[in-house]
């Protein structure tokens, strides 16, 4: 008798799983930069004293008026009155120019 041959099953090749999208290439993140220190308490202290005094911002230039000096030496005082003395002539001058219409202060303000 003939040997029986055995029936053989046909196998499907198994279909490829769908391809997932190719991942993005991830940026890599700039190194961090090392923080800076908060500053000091101290300083901040310092900025609260000057914010307490009432801090007026000199009009006239200290060495520019010692020049214009010849004869007489100059009192560190003398500074600060001058000071005032313009910023008031300037105030004045202003408050004639409004008076008048204007927005720009002339010689004839003073």
């Amino acid at each position: 008798m003939a040997p029986k041959k055995k029936a053989t099953k046909k196998v499907a090749p198994k279909k490829a799983a769908k391809k997932a999208a190719p991942k993005k290439a991830a940026k890599k993140a700039a190194p961090k930069k090392a923080a800076k220190k908060a500053a000091p308490k101290k300083a901040a202290k310092k900025s609260t004293k000057r914010a307490a005094k009432k801090v007026v911002d000199m009009i006239i230039s200290k060495t520019r008026t010692k020049k214009a000096v010849e004869e007489c030496n100059v009192s560190s005082d003398f500074y600060a009155a001058l000071n005032e003395y313009v910023v008031s002539a300037i105030s004045a001058a202003e408050g004639r120019a409004k008076s008048n219409g204007r927005k720009t202060l002339r010689p004839q303000d003073l």
